[in-house]
C-alpha cells in the first residue's frame, strides 16, 4: 500500500512515500511524529478510520485537517519536557488505558535513533507496522554513530522484520569501499507475528515504489538485500 507525504531530507519538493504491507485492518491509531509540509499519509490513515496523532514542534499545525487528527506541538525524543516528549508518554497521554494495535510513521531528521532506543519494549510490540526514514546513513563508518544505529536497528529487529527499503533519491548516495549507501532511506517493518510464509524480495524497485523527487533515479543497491 503506497502512501505519500512531504518530508525533508535534502529536497524541498521531496515526498516521503512509505510502502506499507496490506495489513491495516484492526489498527486503532497511527502515531506520526514529523509533520512538515503535507499530511497525505495521515489523511489516508484517518480515512481508514484510524485516529491519527501528529507531533512536530517546527510547525503550527498539520497542513491538512481531519476530525480524527490530534496534533501536539512537540518533538519526540528521550525526555518529556516543554519541547519534547517520549513515545511512551505520548501514547499513554493520547490513548489512556488502551492496548490496541498501532501504526508508527516516523520521519524526524536524525532523532529517530534515540527515539527508538528510548521506547519501551512493550510499546514497540504494540506497533504492528513501523515506517521510518533513517538519516545520516553515510555516517555508518563513524564508530560512535555505527554503535548508535546498530543498537536502534537491533532493538526493532527483536520484534519486527524489515519488509521493504526505499532509498530516498533526493538525499543522494555515497560509495564507500564498494558499498552504495543512500544518505537516507525509508524502512518498513512488520511485526513478526503478522508474517506468514516469508521469502526474500528480489525485485527492486518494488512496482509500487515512488521516487521522492524528480532530481535523480536511485535504486536500492545489491548490498542491501539478499539475492536468491
Amino acid at each position: 500500500v503506497p502512501y505519500g507525504s512531504a518530508r525533508g531530507s535534502g529536497c524541498n519538493a521531496g515526498v516521503y512515500s512509505p510502502l506499507l504491507p496490506d495489513d491495516l485492518d484492526g489498527i486503532e491509531a497511527c502515531f506520526s511524529p514529523g509533520v512538515s509540509l503535507l499530511s497525505g499519509f495521515e489523511t489516508e490513515c484517518a480515512q481508514r478510520g484510524m485516529r491519527v496523532f501528529l507531533a512536530d514542534r517546527s510547525v503550527e499545525r498539520p497542513a491538512e485537517t481531519h476530525p480524527l487528527f490530534n496534533f501536539t506541538r512537540k518533538n519526540v525524543g528521550v525526555t518529556s519536557d516543554e519541547q519534547f516528549m517520549t513515545m511512551d508518554d505520548w501514547v499513554r497521554w493520547s490513548l489512556p488505558g488502551s492496548r490496541a494495535e498501532l501504526l508508527l510513521q516516523i520521519d524526524i531528521e536524525g532523532y529517530e535513533y534515540e527515539t527508538f532506543l528510548g521506547m519501551s519494549d512493550a510499546l514497540t510490540r504494540r506497533f504492528r507496522i513501523i515506517a521510518a526514514e533513517f538519516h545520516h546513513l553515510d555516517q555508518l563508518w563513524n564508530r560512535p554513530f555505527f554503535r548508535l544505529a546498530t543498537r536502534a536497528f537491533d532493538k526493532i529487529l527483536q520484534t519486527h522484520s524489515c519488509v521493504h527499503i526505499h532509498p530516498n533519491n533526493c538525499a543522494g548516495t555515497i560509495d564507500k569501499d564498494g558499498l552504495l549507501i543512500p544518505l537516507a532511506a525509508e524502512f518498513t517493518f512488520l511485526r513478526n507475528d503478522r508474517i506468514i510464509d516469508p521469502s526474500y524480495a528480489s525485485e527492486f524497485p518494488h512496482p509500487l515504489d515512488r521516487d521522492n523527487c524528480e532530481c535523480r533515479r536511485l535504486q536500492l543497491a545489491k548490498c542491501w538485500h539478499r539475492r536468491q
